[in-house]
């Protein structure tokens, strides 16, 4: 019995991932709720953006952002990207290519308050 909990656990848990996604967001990319906060990614080129907002869809202000980067992992390859912060509400990083179908994108920074914001994407 104990087996099957754990595999129903594990089979549900991309479900409840997934629950906190919403399709497109302002700008035309993913977001994903962290910590009752929205991040959504646009990567144009090799440029990475990061938009930041409160869950009433304010914006979080960037600025005063630390240890903000990314890992980029791309076609079997991993890199970490520095992220800067960028007015009003954005985290800005060049990506060394453009991001290719299935690379996933975690994102890490520490608000100027002192809490955490974290953040898995995949590019479609």
């Amino acid at each position: 019995m104990k087996h099957l909990i754990l595999a129903l656990t594990i089979a549900a848990s991309p479900l409840a991932a997934a629950a906190h996604e919403m399709a497109k967001g302002p700008n035309g990319g993913p977001v994903v709720d962290s910590a009752g906060h929205h991040v959504e990614m646009v990567a144009k080129g090799s440029e990475l953006v990061l938009f930041l907002t409160e869950a009433d869809d304010k914006p979080l202000p960037s600025a005063g952002t630390k240890n903000a980067r990314a890992i980029v992992q791309d076609g079997g390859k991993t890199a970490t990207v520095p992220l800067q912060p960028a007015d009003p509400n954005r985290l800005v990083g060049t990506l060394t290519q453009p991001l290719g179908s299935g690379a996933r994108v975690v994102v890490s920074a520490t608000m100027a308050d002192g809490h955490a914001v974290q953040a898995r994407f995949v590019n479609n």
